[in-house]
């Protein structure tokens, strides 16, 4: 409850949406003691660099959130923690493409209290002029840094993965559509804001390794409640998911990345660890039903052992522990 406490985040709506977007709701109640600053765009794409600049220098945001347009506008706004996602980095194809010339309507109410408007040609050869000054500040500081690009694994509108990747290496493909809904954010976002929270606050949290033999069960599904567990666990440890290095199989590590993607996502960006030997893994808690996890050095819960028959009691466990 107290992440981003005392922050702003500026939130970058995308095309014919408004700083009154559900989207903004869902930032204001996950993150409660932050605020949230989220300006109606202007229609013309250089009078919305003009007034995201203006926004900047006046509330000196955190974080800065942008989807869809909004995430190409971010892009822009070089200097500043970012979370682009699902970029439109071609928006005037994007317009042509999915026949948005003509009459148009906002989706969300506007402070002005306009709801039509029209987009022209002449409009489309606007974001087409912006959009080649994407990129135009990226510099190491932002490629490794700054910027942080999501990707929704079901996004039919807009396609820039492999474009934001020739210019950034923090790409994260994510389970969800173009516009995000309350799962996606939740699920995918979210844990994104607590890592830019903790560089940011130079906060280190217990570190919490869990191997994949507690996760899979003899289907290759998730076990019950190890999905829960994990949202969980993210709240308030560092937790990291550790496999066999198992070199003799071939495409077991494929296999492994794969399910990982698939099941435990966002989570298990950057946050998976092949070995043979944990007790190298330096951490406050293992686990794992494995026997060669008893030379762990720090805390190991013994997945299937009578206190720890099921992701429930692990559960209970930390929850007593309260994020010590």
């Amino acid at each position: 409850m107290d992440l981003f406490k005392g922050k702003k985040i500026l939130y970058v709506h995308g095309f014919a949406s408004s700083g009154q977007s559900g989207t903004v709701t869902r930032i204001q109640e996950n993150l409660p003691e932050a605020t949230v600053v989220a300006p109606d765009l202007p229609l013309h794409p250089e009078e919305a660099m003009e007034l995201l600049h203006k926004t900047l220098d006046e509330e000196h945001p955190d974080l800065i959130i942008g989807t869809s347009m909004g995430g190409m506008y971010t892009e822009m706004l070089y200097g500043y923690d970012r979370i682009i996602v699902n970029p439109a980095f071609k928006m005037g194809e994007t317009m042509v493409s999915h026949n948005m010339v003509g009459a148009q309507q906002f989706s969300n109410p506007r402070r002005d209290g306009v709801q039509d408007f029209m987009v022209t040609k002449a409009l489309v050869k606007e974001y087409k002029d912006i959009t080649e000054k994407c990129f135009s500040g990226v510099n190491e500081e932002e490629r490794n840094v700054h910027v942080i690009g999501m990707f929704g694994d079901e996004d039919n509108l807009v396609n820039s993965y492999d474009v934001f990747c020739e210019h950034y290496p923090t790409a994260i493909k994510f389970h969800g559509e173009h516009r995000m809904n309350d799962r996606s954010f939740s699920e995918s976002v979210l844990p994104v804001i607590r890592w830019i929270d903790d560089r940011q606050e130079e906060r280190e949290r217990p570190v919490v390794f869990i191997s994949f033999d507690t996760l899979i069960d003899d289907y290759k599904k998730p076990r019950s409640s190890s999905h829960k567990a994990i949202r969980r666990l993210i709240e308030s440890y560092n937790v990291y998911f550790v496999a066999k290095a198992n070199c003799q199989s071939a495409g077991y590590m494929d296999e492994i990345y794969e399910w990982a993607q698939e099941y435990i996502n966002v989570p298990a960006y950057n946050h998976l660890i092949f070995t043979d030997h944990p007790q190298l893994l330096l951490g406050d808690y293992y686990i794992s039903s494995l026997p060669s996890a008893d030379n762990f050095m720090g805390t190991l819960v013994k997945f299937g052992s009578p206190t720890f028959k099921t992701w429930e009691e692990i559960i209970e466990y930390f929850d007593m522990l309260g994020g010590q």
